[in-house]
């Protein structure tokens, strides 16, 4: 079994199997994050329906296009409909998207490129790529941030989570679904005590800037 940190986004600490591992080649050194990178577009937006309420996001197609099109690709097959919030951190992110109640795998497409490098920010509110150690392992799994957390950006030293959209409103009910008790078992950790569902992910006006 490959122990897996924390950090990775995998959701589970020591199990085999997990949603967008892959053992592919790393390139030797990270890409240069950009300098000066665009702020992020609302190409499309969709209402996500949880058990806890509802969270609206805003999609980045034009600057995040592999990113972007990947989650857009997921919700165009409700493919997140059923799926959990798996992992809460307080003061960190929520995970979700890669398990079914019960916190069974729900496997995803093959993995993307990571378009960290093109400089979005953690930011909180901003929704990220979950991956494994691998760079290039992201399929379904996301997060959203809950604060400022510049430590997941690309960097000279580090690949980074590539960032394609942001809440645009519902960013009380992330809030609550980050402190709700978590416990750890069966190789998973900050897992919800009672689960906490993604009913639906459909798409829906964005509001207006």
């Amino acid at each position: 079994m490959k122990k897996l940190s924390g950090l990775l986004f995998v959701g589970c600490i020591a199990l085999t199997g997990c949603e967008g591992s892959t053992d592919g080649d790393l390139t030797p050194t990270p890409p240069t994050p950009d300098p000066t990178p665009p702020a992020l577009a609302a190409d499309v937006c969709y209402l996500m329906k949880t058990t806890k309420g509802d969270i609206t996001l805003a999609i980045d197609l034009t600057n995040m296009p592999i990113t972007g099109k990947n989650f857009k690709q997921y919700v165009d097959k409700s493919f997140y409909n059923g799926t959990l919030f798996h992992r809460t951190v307080n003061n960190f992110m929520i995970q979700g998207g890669g398990f079914t109640t019960g916190l069974k795998s729900k496997p995803g497409d093959a993995p993307i490129k990571n378009e960290a490098a093109v400089g979005i920010s953690n930011e909180r509110g901003t929704i990220s790529m979950a991956r494994t150690d691998d760079p290039n392992s992201a399929t379904s799994q996301f997060f959203i941030n809950v604060l400022d957390n510049p430590h997941l950006d690309a960097s000279a030293s580090n690949y980074g989570y590539a960032v394609f959209g942001k809440v645009v409103d519902g960013m009380d009910v992330a809030d609550q679904i980050s402190i709700v008790p978590t416990k750890s078992s069966g190789g998973f950790a900050n897992t919800p005590v009672q689960e906490i569902l993604i009913n639906s992910v459909a798409k829906t006006s964005c509001p207006a800037a």
